[in-house]
């Protein structure tokens, strides 16, 4: 079985900037406000205001969620508790990290926009969320699903998602089915979306995550 051997640490500018020049002439916003994000999203032709003032925007090709691209890096104690199948698809410590180092460089190349949010209202189980995303609105759907960030009860590491909808998996590369991909590694807290503007990706793949962490610890 491949162990993951990357260190555990939530995702930083400075990560962008090493991976790729570009970075230094693209754009980091940060947390913004709702407001802010609806207008960014129509300055970038993400949506656009519907007649009762919301903001509409289209998926593309995945309307909903994509089960049959859903991958968990299969080591540590999680591998033998999860129910491998169609759905939780088995993909390579090796692999993922490709696919991370991919997204890193394709985002380095982008505006990002970054959300810091918690998942759980209870400080001893919350996880700590930051999300790095190309799209404005993908940015405003986690804002409005997730909870503001909390701290974490004895510093538990915080999880990062790499949220990058336009670009493409290489299956032959990543070990993927196609060019989407819902990747999770939760040795090394990372969660991966490509290939899909459903931002309902995002939502699900938190549930995954709390889903995995917390039955052992008595919730359900």
């Amino acid at each position: 079985m491949e162990e993951s051997n990357i260190d555990i640490h939530v995702i930083a500018a400075d990560d962008f900037s090493r991976t790729n020049a570009a970075a230094l002439a693209t754009n980091d916003f940060r947390n913004l406000p709702a407001a802010a994000l609806v207008e960014h999203a129509i300055r970038g032709d993400e949506g656009e205001l519907a007649e009762c003032g919301a903001l509409a925007v289209e998926t593309g090709t995945h309307t909903g969620r994509s089960p049959r691209d859903k991958f968990i890096v299969r080591d540590g104690a999680m591998a033998d508790r999860i129910w491998w199948g169609e759905v939780n698809r088995p993909i390579s410590a090796s692999a993922f990290a490709r696919l991370h180092a991919d997204i890193l460089e394709y985002l380095a190349g982008r505006d990002r926009y970054w959300m810091d949010l918690s998942a759980g209202a209870d400080p001893r189980f919350n996880q700590p969320i930051r999300l790095v995303t190309e799209s404005a609105w993908s940015a405003l759907f986690a804002r409005n699903l997730f909870l503001p960030h909390l701290e974490a009860d004895g510093g538990r590491a915080g999880w990062t998602i790499l949220h990058a909808p336009r670009f493409e998996a290489d299956p032959d590369r990543h070990e993927t089915v196609s060019t989407t991909a819902i990747a999770i590694d939760f040795a090394w807290r990372r969660i991966l979306i490509v290939g899909t503007r459903y931002a309902g990706e995002i939502k699900k793949s938190v549930f995954t995550v709390m889903q995995g962490l917390l039955p052992p610890l008595g919730i359900a």
